[in-house]
């Protein structure tokens, strides 16, 4: 068994980015810092490592961009996706996330049948939501 998960790398904001998504998705965060291991002076209180396990059975990890490191960049356009059929829990993520955000693509029911949306969180994570709309029989 394999499992994929995201790990998003931050400039400085991974211990705020964590814990607001703990706040949206739940579960347990984990959270070691540079200090942690060793690392003194400037960028030792940086999170190394931070994994969020949710209730929903999927897993966040992110750090932040190491000392003497160039700083993450977005470039390759890449977004995290979340999708499946409960409507409730679905759009508890999208306002979660909205908020400070920027929506791109409101949420909103799509020529395919699903509600979908795209946005850009606070941190500058982009994120794309999907809920299933009702099957054809």
């Amino acid at each position: 068994m394999s499992t994929l998960n995201p790990y998003v790398s931050f400039d400085g904001s991974a211990k705020a980015a964590m814990e607001r998504y703990q706040q949206i998705f739940g579960g347990d965060l984990a959270l070691n810092t540079f200090g942690e291991y060793g690392m003194e002076g400037e960028g030792s209180d940086g999170v190394m490592h931070a994994q969020l396990t949710t209730p929903a059975g999927f897993t966040l990890m992110a750090s932040d961009t190491p000392p003497g490191m160039p700083a993450a960049s977005s470039e390759g356009n890449m977004s995290i996706s979340l999708s499946g059929d409960d409507e409730a829990e679905l759009r508890g993520y999208w306002d979660g996330l909205a908020d400070g955000g920027q929506v791109t693509m409101p949420l909103e029911p799509q020529m395919w049948g699903d509600t979908y949306g795209q946005l850009t969180d606070q941190f500058g994570v982009s994120w794309m939501v999907n809920i299933a709309g009702p099957q054809a029989s």
